[in-house]
């Protein structure tokens, strides 16, 4: 992805969940972008091991800090983990990301040249060095755990590069997914949704979601469980994933400033799902989504603005065994005995 779109998806993202909807379009070069303002005052610092540090001027302000914070606030602290096709929020406490958020069109998708693109049988699996050890999802938590290594961001959504498609495979991009009937399948036919979504749509906005969700039990009363993987245990198994999509295109060719918006959320549990499932029974109002993230999505605004996904298109999964294919694949490559 182009620097600008970086930009442009990053700037979206921070605006979005304060509420601000849509951003400008930014045409500048990849910029780093600051993390959010902590909710501590200025003068304090909070580094990337979760330290707390003040400034010079700490005494001329520091009657204004209430008594418990003057040794420094402890979180949580927000990772704001920027790269070239997708922006992420990290939780340190699940150890998985909290939302992932993209910005896709067709030259999005579409690698410069064959030999610039993105290679998936070239990336390989990795620990985000960037996050502190202590918070860090670590490759030994997923092996024989029973669950897939689930892109937040897929690989084939960051095809523009090999540096692109590389950080989708960072941990800090993971969330742990059932395999066989959800992520390899299900998870794999909503994310070729999405992508398809470009051909009719000029901007296409993804916000996928880790959720916890309450179940009722037997005695009448709902809670919420879910594994932790690792030994020690470590990184945490999401009850259910949500998929947010905001799409845009010009209203008429007379007015191409003028955006037409379609908005739709859907929530599908981290289990198998029959292949036969209607993509429509899993969709839920984005408020829902909200809710039960703690994040603001979108703006009021934008919300009533905009006609529902599923009214502008058709909510449909293409049904592709995409693991099959690649199996496939590889024999036919393989030599014959």
């Amino acid at each position: 992805m182009p620097g600008g779109a970086v930009v442009h998806a990053a700037v979206f993202t921070a605006g979005a969940l304060l509420g601000g909807g849509i951003a400008a379009v930014v045409s500048s070069r990849r910029k780093e972008v600051p993390p959010p303002a902590h909710p501590t005052p200025a003068i304090v610092q909070v580094d990337r091991a979760g330290r707390t540090q003040f400034s010079e001027s700490v005494a001329v302000f520091q009657q204004s800090l209430p008594p418990a914070l003057k040794n420094g606030h402890p979180g949580p602290i927000s990772d704001l983990l920027v790269h070239k096709a997708y922006v992420a929020g990290y939780d340190r406490r699940l150890r998985h990301p909290a939302w992932t958020a993209e910005y896709l069109n067709k030259a999005s998708l579409a690698p410069p040249s064959p030999a610039a693109g993105g290679d998936r049988s070239k990336s390989t699996f990795v620990e985000d060095e960037s996050l502190p050890v202590p918070f860090r999802a670590k490759l030994q938590d997923y092996f024989r755990s029973g669950y897939d290594r689930g892109h937040m961001v897929p690989a084939a959504d960051a095809k523009s590069s090999q540096a692109a498609m590389d950080e989708t495979f960072l941990l800090s991009n993971m969330a742990p997914q059932v395999g066989d009937g959800f992520n390899r399948h299900y998870w794999a036919y909503l994310e070729d949704w999405c992508r398809k979504l470009t051909n009719s749509f000029q901007d296409v906005y993804v916000f996928t979601v880790p959720l916890y969700l309450p179940k009722l039990e037997p005695d009448g009363k709902y809670r919420i469980t879910h594994e932790v993987i690792g030994s020690p245990p470590n990184v945490s198994v999401p009850t259910h994933f949500a998929k947010v999509v905001l799409t845009s295109k010009p209203s008429s060719p007379s007015t191409p400033s003028i955006p037409d918006l379609a908005l739709g959320a859907f929530v599908l549990p981290n289990a198998v799902i029959k292949d036969d499932a209607p993509l429509e029974g899993f969709v839920v109002p984005v408020e829902a989504v909200e809710k039960a993230s703690g994040l603001t999505l979108f703006s009021d605004e934008i919300k009533a603005k905009s006609k529902h996904i599923c009214k502008a298109t058709q909510c449909q999964v293409t049904i592709r065994r995409f693991d099959d294919a690649q199996k496939k694949a590889k024999a036919i490559g393989a030599p014959k005995h």
